[in-house]
Formats: structure tokens, C-alpha cells, sequence
């Protein structure tokens, strides 16, 4: 039986004082689209369900820099530890009622944490060929996969960068103020916390998006412009070790 959902916080419920990993995302682009229960629901990890904002659930796809990943309280790793990424992520909660998110798909631009985070976590990295371009106040995120497939999945967005958001809405807090993964190991549901500061968000105006990552991570089709658009220079993020859900 699950228990009802926590509340959405714009901060982490706890502290992460003995990290497992410690990494900062930069440069995030969130796009977001309101999708169909049903078609995300055989998506997820056995024991979530999709997490819902008044009766909706949603898709992101998310382009930003990773940067200098480290192991426990060591040093972030300049180069093999700094690489793009585009995620894609469906939103859920889990029997405990902790809110969370199940990637489908880590586009990522260095082979050796893609083979890490394959084999240690178990989670649908892929390798694939990335660049993040900054001009003024646009930035474009493109990406081309290489490994394991499917091939070619691709993606080529393009935002402008607009004013900061000073007071989110609770939609665009359920979007992005999400403290811990859902993933699969052995058989058994994980959830791997995350903490961080309130994330410093804009608004955004999409200027250009084509890609097919979404259908290439399970999806039906999806049409149309993205419901929600928004921009974060980033934040230095902490994780902690994985729990069994």
C-alpha cells in the first residue's frame, strides 16, 4: 500500500553530510511536457507510480554540463568528471511516499562514466557525441548517441535565457525540486538521495528544438511545444548511498 506523497519542497528534507558522490550541474535547460499516465506508468521502476501535480504527470528533457564528479569528500574530476548530458526523466513516488525521478535515458559525452555508472549503478547511460554552446544569453545543447543505441537518436535544442523566476510556482517547484533517483538493481527498487540549494531559476524561451530522444526512450509520440521552459545556472549537488525503497 502506498503512503500519500510527501510534500514538494523547494529545499532537500535532510542533509547529505557524508556524501557518496559529489558533482555540480550547470548550464540546465528544464523542457517539460504533460503526458498520459498510462503511456509513462509501464516506464517506471516496479514499486512507483507516476507522481502527479493536479492529476498531471510530465516529461523532462534536460541538456546541462556535469562537472567535476567526485568520490565521497575527494576532489571533482577535471576532465573524465566534467562532460554534457541530456536526460530524459518521467516524475514518481514510491510505497514510502518519497517523490522522486526514474531516468529513462543519460545521454553523456565521456565513455568511461558512461561504462561506470552502467556497471555500478545500473542506470541507462549512453554515450554519445555532445556540445554546449554559449552565446550572450542563448545556449545550445547538442548531442548525437554512438553507444549502445538506438542510433541516432539525436537532440539539438536552443534556448534564450530570460529574467530570474523569484517566486516559482508550485508547478515549477514539482518540476524541478526533486531530492532522490528511483532505479532497479537486481531486481530490488533503490532510491539514491540528492542534495542541494534552492535552485536559482529563469525563465526561458525556446528557440529551437529538435530531437528524437524522447521516442527513443519508450515514449508515443509528442507533439507540440513544450508546456514549461525554464533556465539554472546550476547548483553543487551532493548525493548519498543508495537505500533500498
Amino acid at each position: 500500500m502506498h503512503q500519500s506523497p510527501e510534500p514538494v519542497t523547494p529545499e532537500p528534507p535532510a542533509p547529505i553530510s557524508r556524501p557518496l558522490l559529489t558533482q555540480s550541474w550547470l548550464d540546465l535547460a528544464f523542457l517539460h511536457w504533460q503526458v498520459p499516465q498510462a503511456d509513462v506508468a509501464p516506464l517506471l521502476p516496479a514499486g512507483t507510480v507516476p507522481d502527479t501535480f493536479e492529476g498531471a504527470t510530465y516529461v523532462g528533457l534536460i541538456p546541462f554540463r556535469m562537472h567535476r564528479v567526485g568520490w565521497f569528500r575527494l576532489p571533482g574530476i577535471p576532465y573524465l568528471g566534467t562532460f554534457p548530458e541530456t536526460n530524459v526523466r518521467l516524475y514518481t513516488v514510491d510505497g514510502q511516499g518519497r517523490r522522486g525521478v526514474a531516468f529513462l535515458s543519460l545521454d553523456a559525452a565521456r565513455l568511461l562514466p558512461v561504462l561506470a555508472a552502467r556497471i555500478g549503478f545500473r542506470l541507462p547511460y549512453l554515450w554519445s557525441r555532445m556540445r554546449l554552446r554559449a552565446a550572450g544569453d542563448t545556449r545550445t545543447y547538442t548531442s548525437a548517441r554512438r553507444w549502445p543505441g538506438p542510433r541516432p537518436a539525436h537532440s539539438r535544442i536552443t534556448v534564450r535565457i530570460g529574467e530570474p523566476l523569484t517566486a516559482p510556482t508550485p508547478l515549477e517547484h514539482f518540476l524541478t525540486a526533486r531530492w532522490g533517483l528511483h532505479h532497479t538493481v537486481a531486481g530490488r527498487l533503490h532510491y539514491l538521495p540528492n542534495a542541494h540549494r534552492r535552485w536559482p531559476l529563469r525563465r526561458a524561451e525556446l528557440v529551437d528544438c529538435e530531437q528524437n530522444l524522447l521516442a527513443a526512450a519508450g515514449l508515443p509520440r509528442i507533439v507540440g511545444e513544450p508546456m514549461s521552459v525554464l533556465y539554472s545556472p546550476g547548483v553543487a549537488v551532493r548525493l548519498g548511498r543508495p537505500r533500498r525503497a
